[in-house]
């Protein structure tokens, strides 16, 4: 256990380390019974252990939710570097066996998706080849297009979405303008919402933002809970 992941566990008692069939990560699990459950995970260039990780995941804790944050499994294969374009089917089946094992593990209640950039765009991709897998989303930094690239949108999928999404998103996101993201969230047929953070780069700044107040209140009110 690194010193981090010790500080993190004295910090949250419900956080424990998982592992389990092809899923890796770190379990927050609330005080008294979930309300419900959220799958979350990270973008190309980081793990589970990113500060706005662990950060989202512990104030959707502390509201009532089971977390598990988990690697992907490029992430597993190799610690450092994107994705290949040839791995996204199988991050999509690791993130499908995450909500799987989760769901298991709390019978009965829903169970949701979420992801920071990239891992938010393989969930949202999922939930349109597997509508019926979560109850909703939580895209964090949706990759809208490439940094001074807006030409290339990734946006094909979008008119096929049929699950409640919440988009959170930075106001100085170089992957696309809360203006072309309202644009891109009116071609999905399904509820949204897009909450701006104000100030805030493609990072969320880390985390470091009234995540309660904007995030989990507009997630829950979303997703009915």
């Amino acid at each position: 256990m690194t010193e981090k992941q010790g500080n993190q566990r004295r910090e949250n008692p419900g956080l424990s380390r998982f592992e389990e069939g092809s899923v890796r990560g770190f379990l927050h699990q609330p005080e008294g019974p979930a309300e419900a459950s959220l799958v979350l995970t990270h973008g190309a260039g980081g793990n589970c252990e990113s500060p706005l990780l662990a950060a989202v995941a512990a104030a959707f804790c502390a509201a009532g939710l089971a977390v598990l944050r988990c690697d992907l499994p490029f992430r597993q294969r190799r610690r450092f570097g994107p994705p290949a374009p040839a791995a996204a089917e199988g991050d999509r089946a690791g993130l499908k066996d995450a909500i799987l094992l989760l769901s298991a593990a709390s019978p009965g209640g829903q169970v949701f998706l979420g992801g920071h950039s990239y891992g938010g765009r393989q969930a949202s991709i999922l939930a349109t080849e597997e509508p019926d897998l979560a109850a909703g989303l939580l895209l964090l930094s949706y990759p809208l297009h490439p940094p001074g690239k807006p030409e290339r949108q990734r946006t094909a999928h979008l008119p096929n979405l049929k699950t409640a999404s919440l988009f959170a998103h930075g106001s100085k996101d170089p992957f696309g303008s809360l203006e072309e993201m309202q644009q891109a969230l009116s071609l999905i047929p399904a509820r949204t919402a897009l909450v701006p953070i104000a100030g805030a780069g493609h990072d969320l700044n880390r985390g470091k933002f009234d995540i309660d107040g904007l995030l989990v209140r507009e997630f829950k009110g979303l997703a009915g809970l």
